[in-house]
């Protein structure tokens, strides 16, 4: 079966999902997950950024870009797991990259990471024990959400930026948020205040991730 854009950006919203709870723990050196951001089609990966728990915004970041095809087999997809193993590996230690792996994006330093050349970590008891607990409490169903997360962004003291489709459309819009807002109106607001095109930021956003930029930080 050949993989589609829209296996892509499925496999993007369940990586999404499986590996939020790392924002609050910690990667072997102490970093956190910062973020799980879409790259800009036809890009089959995912990018992930980590720092400090309270590193700031973009230059205490790190993006890792990560293949979604799977070494072995083109047409099949790394899961949370096989990229959450790479991150851990990525966050272990010192590493060297040659200049032609590194770029920068949203003023972030952006890893392109060759899988075949990093060993994963393997996950432990306490992630074998969270997925028993996850699947007990949050069993996998089919119904996708409407808007799906495809990836957010913490960008500092009380404001993140959530990347979101909507119904059977894979572009990408971006929303930034106040996580001290009124998140109930907002959580239940927000398919119809994506579509809200007057609210789109003007100007270059010089944000790769999202064909569009709204602003939500007055919720």
């Amino acid at each position: 079966m050949t993989l589609t854009y829209d296996d892509i950006a499925e496999q993007q919203a369940d990586i999404v999902r499986l590996l939020l709870h790392h924002i609050h723990a910690p990667l072997p050196d102490g970093r956190f997950l910062r973020g799980v951001l879409p790259p800009p089609p036809p890009v089959a990966g995912v990018r992930i950024a980590t720092g400090p728990q309270r590193a700031g915004f973009p230059g205490g970041l790190t993006v890792w870009e990560i293949p979604l095809r799977t070494v072995d087999d083109p047409e099949e997809l790394a899961g949370a797991n096989d990229v959450l193993g790479l991150v851990r590996a990525l966050n272990t230690g010192t590493r060297i990259f040659t200049s032609s792996r590194v770029d920068t994006v949203m003023g972030m330093t952006l890893i392109h990471v060759d899988p075949a050349q990093v060993a994963p970590v393997g996950p432990g008891e306490r992630d074998n024990a969270f997925t028993i607990l996850r699947t007990l409490t949050y069993p996998w169903t089919e119904e996708r959400p409407d808007p799906r997360l495809r990836g957010f962004l913490l960008q500092g003291p009380d404001r993140m930026r959530l990347y979101v489709d909507h119904e059977e459309a894979t572009d990408v819009v971006a929303a930034d948020v106040r996580p001290s807002g009124a998140l109930t109106a907002l959580l239940a607001a927000l398919p119809s205040l994506v579509e809200e095109v007057e609210r789109t930021v003007p100007g270059d956003l010089g944000d790769p991730h999202c064909s569009r930029l709204i602003d939500l930080t007055d919720w």
